[in-house]
Formats: structure tokens, C-alpha cells, sequence
């Protein structure tokens, strides 16, 4: 199964192979481009270009914000021919905001836990104090009669990751059906996506596990997941050392 990843993802590239796609990170609310860098890393061991946008969830709603942070981070690019996309939670609701209004540049995406269909918590929580000082005006737009009722498919070349284990069974209590503790995986899918897989991992954590890692590398290289992937199966290679390295990395940084 690994000779298998290696190749799909393109791990041993041979010589002279053309240059991997510009790949631009979003992350998710109430959290930071931090929340990203052990996938950062995975990324760049790959040889990619890696823009991990670094704005203000908390600052504005969806659509202020889907306007400021998707171009800046495109142009971040520069000249690249395409561009792929990486995003958690609300950044993959940001992201199709902005496609709803703007041409999509050609690439893949992957999206991380996106509330596609808004989250019942949403629809439970935004009216308590905390939740909005927590989480700004974006927040209380991602409940299931939020903005994303008014978006679309999406386009060519999504791929979508979800979880069902969930750090929290009193949120998990609150959600129909299987979570990952803040999303259901129902409100994950989206028409118009290419693929989409279902992971044993948390909402809050699953971009730092080796299998997500490994997935997001492979459907970046091909355009669909790797079925039957497993965590033994994900660690080693780029994936287990660029999880070692950013976590040493993050670690060294807190020591400072």
C-alpha cells in the first residue's frame, strides 16, 4: 500500500517533472494559519509552493471575509499557471463564496470538515454570549439556514474530507447522525464534488493526522482518494516526517 501512495502521490518525481501547483491554505474559524502548518510542511516536502493564509476569522462575516482573504492569498501565487486549494472547516465556505462571484483558477481542492449545509450547533449555540465573542459575525452565518443556502455546486475538482469521532459527546449529542464533534458528515458532502471520503478523526485536529495528510497529497496528485488508506499505511515517507518536523518546529516555538 505505501509503494502504491508513493506513487499516486508523486513522491519520487523524476527528474525534470513539471513544477507542482502554487497551493494555497485556508483555515477554519476561530482558528489561525498555525492550526495549518504541520500540512504546510507535508506540503512543501512535496515540493509545493504553499500560501497558508493568516486572516482574521473573528474580524467580519463570510462574505467580507471571503473577499478579503481568497484574492489576497491567490495573488499571493503570483503567475502560477494553477492553483490548488487546501481549506478547513469554514475556509472551504469561504472559498465557494468567492466562487460563486469570480472564475475559479484551474486546479484541485481539498476541503477539510467544510459545513457545507451549515451545523446544527450553530443553530443551538450562536445565541449564547460566548459563542459570538468566541467566533465574530462569521459564526452565526454557519447554521443550516446560513449562507451556504445560497450557494451552488461547486466546481471541477473537489474533493472533500470528513470525520466521525468527535472530541466532545455533548456537541456530538446535539448533531444527527455521524460527526467529528462539530459537523456532521451528512453536511459535508456537496453536489458537484469528485470525491469524497470519510476519515476516524476529530474536526478540530484531523489536518495534522498522517492519513488526512495523505489523502489531501493524493487527491491533489490525481483527483480522487485512496481507498482503503490507513493511518500504518499513512505514516512514513513525506507524511511522518513533515508531521515530525512542524511538530518539533510548533514545539521549539512555544519553548522560545
Amino acid at each position: 500500500m505505501r509503494a502504491l501512495l508513493a506513487l499516486l502521490i508523486g513522491l519520487a518525481a523524476p527528474a525534470g517533472a513539471q513544477e507542482k501547483p502554487c497551493t494555497v491554505l485556508l483555515h477554519g474559524l476561530a482558528r489561525s494559519d498555525a492550526s495549518l502548518l504541520v500540512l504546510q510542511e507535508a506540503l512543501e516536502m512535496d515540493g509545493r509552493r504553499v500560501v497558508n493564509s493568516g486572516y482574521d476569522s473573528a474580524s467580519a462575516g463570510v462574505e467580507k471575509l471571503a473577499r478579503r482573504a481568497v484574492p489576497e492569498a491567490i495573488a499571493a501565487c503570483g503567475e502560477a499557471e494553477r492553483i490548488d486549494f487546501v481549506t478547513h472547516s469554514m475556509g472551504g465556505i469561504l472559498l465557494r463564496v468567492h466562487a460563486r462571484n469570480n472564475p475559479m483558477p484551474p486546479g484541485r481542492t481539498v476541503m477539510l470538515a467544510p459545513p457545507n449545509h451549515g451545523s446544527e450547533l450553530v443553530d443551538r449555540l450562536a445565541t449564547l454570549p460566548p459563542f459570538d465573542w468566541m467566533n465574530g459575525p462569521a459564526g452565526a452565518e454557519l447554521g443550516t439556514d446560513g449562507v451556504t443556502t445560497k450557494l451552488g455546486p461547486v466546481w471541477d475538482g473537489v474533493g472533500v474530507v470528513a470525520g466521525d469521532r468527535s472530541l466532545s459527546a455533548l456537541y456530538s449529542a446535539l448533531l444527527p447522525g455521524p460527526d467529528d464533534g462539530k459537523v456532521t458528515v451528512k453536511s459535508t458532502r456537496v453536489a458537484g464534488m469528485a470525491d469524497h471520503v470519510v476519515l476516524p478523526v476529530t474536526h478540530t485536529f484531523m489536518m495534522n493526522a498522517p492519513v488526512v495528510i495523505a489523502q489531501v497529497l493524493a487527491f491533489l496528485e490525481t483527483g480522487r482518494f485512496v481507498e482503503g488508506l490507513d493511518t500504518a499505511d499513512a505514516v512514513g515517507g513525506v507524511v511522518g516526517e513533515a508531521v515530525d518536523g512542524a511538530l518539533g518546529a510548533v514545539g521549539t516555538f512555544f519553548a522560545d
